[in-house]
C-alpha cells in the first residue's frame, strides 16, 4: 500500500544517494503511476542537487587556491580572534537549510496525499454523449447508464447506507441488503430501496425526474422535507416529478401549494402494461440500444438525439421546435435519423460536421 510514510522514506532515501536498487525501481514506479507525486519529486531534487558535496579535481591550481584559503582564514583568525565561516560550513548551512526544507515539503506532501486519498474514496463513473456504459458497484449490484450521464458514490459503500448520486438517467439493478437500504439522489429527490431493479430520469436540463418501477419496492422523499409523505412505487408503476420544489418554494399565487406537492402521488403514478417484457419498454428501451419517442416535440427530440449521437441540434426557426414525432431509432447513422424522422414529419436538415441545423420545411 502506498502509505505516506514509504513514500517519504524512499524519496528520503533516493534524495540522500543511500537507496538499494530495489528501493529506486520501487520509487519509480510510484512516480510513474502518481504524476502528482512525481512533480513534488522534482522539486525536491532541485533543492537538494545544488548542496551536494562537489568532487572537485585535485589540479594544481586547486591545490594553490585551497592552500591560498587555509592561509586566509588563519590570518582572519589571528588578527581578530574570530573563526572565519569557510566556504564548507556555508555549504553545511545551505544542506541544513534544504534539509529543513524538504522536511517541510514532506509535511505538505503528507497532506496532499491525504486529500488525494480522501478525494479518491469517491468514484465516478461517466458515460460520454454517445455511448453507454454498464458497472458493477461494490455492493455487487449493476448499474446501466443512458448516453450523457454520470454518477458519483463512495468508494466500497463503507457508510450506513449504500448511496448514489445521478445526473442523467440509469437502470439499477440492486443487489438486496436489508440492513443496508441503497439510496440514489436525484436532484431534490432521495430514491430508497432495499433490492430491486428500477430506472430514474434526472438530467439537468429536465425538469422532472421520471422513476420506473419494475421490481421490488421504492420510497420516494424530498430533501429537507421531513413532513411530506414519502411517496411509495410498486412493480409496473412510474412517476413523474418536479425535479426541484421543496416546501420552501411554496408559492400559493404560482399554484404550487402544500396540497399541490401533496396530490403529486396521486395524480402523477402512472400504472405500466405489465405484460410486456422489459426490453419491449419505453422507460427502458435505451438499455437495449433503442431511442424511443412518444408524441416528442422536436426541441424535446433534440435534447435525446443529441446525446445519444453525440451532436450539436440547431433550429432556424420556432416553428420546427413544435414538430411532433413517434417512432424508434436503433442502428441508424445520423444521417439515417434524420432522414427516417423528415419521412415521417416533413422538415428541411444540413449536417455539418456534428453539428445537425433544423429549419421548417414551409
Amino acid at each position: 500500500m502506498d502509505t505516506p510514510e514509504r513514500i517519504w522514506f524512499l524519496l528520503s532515501r533516493n534524495l540522500s544517494g543511500e537507496a538499494t536498487p530495489e528501493e529506486a525501481a520501487e520509487l519509480m514506479q510510484k512516480l510513474q503511476q502518481q504524476p502528482h507525486l512525481a512533480q513534488q519529486y522534482e522539486l525536491l531534487l532541485r533543492l537538494w542537487m545544488p548542496v551536494q558535496p562537489v568532487q572537485e579535481e585535485a589540479t594544481e591550481q586547486g591545490k594553490i587556491e585551497h592552500i591560498l584559503q587555509l592561509s586566509a582564514n588563519e590570518t582572519y583568525i589571528a588578527e581578530t580572534g574570530t573563526k572565519r565561516t569557510s566556504v564548507v560550513q556555508w555549504k553545511k548551512v545551505y544542506r541544513t537549510a534544504a534539509i529543513l526544507t524538504g522536511i517541510a515539503l514532506g509535511v505538505w506532501m503528507w497532506s496532499y496525499w491525504r486529500s488525494m486519498h480522501t478525494a479518491m474514496s469517491s468514484d465516478e463513473i461517466i458515460a460520454q454523449k454517445g455511448s453507454k456504459t454498464r458497472t458493477i458497484l461494490p455492493d455487487g449490484s449493476t448499474v446501466w447508464l443512458n448516453a450523457g450521464s454520470h454518477i458519483y458514490y463512495d468508494r466500497g459503500f463503507a457508510g450506513r447506507y449504500r448511496e448514489v448520486t445521478l445526473q442523467g438517467e440509469a437502470y439499477f439493478d440492486v443487489v438486496k441488503q436489508p440492513d443496508k437500504p441503497f439510496i440514489v439522489h436525484a436532484g431534490s429527490l432521495n430514491i430508497t430501496v432495499l433490492g430491486t431493479a428500477f430506472n430514474v430520469k434526472s438530467y439537468p436540463e429536465d425538469s422532472n425526474t421520471e422513476t420506473t418501477l419494475l421490481r421490488g419496492l421504492v420510497q420516494i422523499t424530498r430533501q429537507g422535507s421531513d413532513r411530506q409523505q414519502p411517496i411509495y412505487l410498486h412493480p409496473n408503476q412510474k412517476i413523474v416529478l418536479p425535479k426541484n420544489i421543496t416546501e420552501a418554494d411554496l408559492k400559493p399565487s404560482s399554484g404550487v401549494t402544500k396540497a399541490w406537492i401533496d396530490a403529486l402521488p396521486a395524480r402523477n403514478i402512472e400504472v405500466l402494461d405489465s405484460s410486456l417484457r422489459e426490453n419491449e419498454r419505453l422507460e427502458t428501451a435505451w438499455i437495449y440500444n433503442r431511442l424511443e419517442f412518444r408524441g416528442d416535440n422536436f426541441e424535446i427530440l433534440a435534447k435525446k438525439l443529441e446525446r445519444w449521437y453525440n451532436i450539436d441540434v440547431r433550429f432556424s426557426d420556432e416553428q420546427a421546435k413544435k414538430l411532433v414525432f413517434n417512432g424508434s431509432l436503433e442502428n441508424e447513422t445520423v444521417e439515417q435519423a434524420f432522414k427516417a424522422l423528415k419521412a415521417a414529419v416533413p422538415f428541411n436538415f444540413e449536417i455539418q460536421g456534428n453539428e445537425v441545423y433544423i429549419r421548417s420545411s414551409q
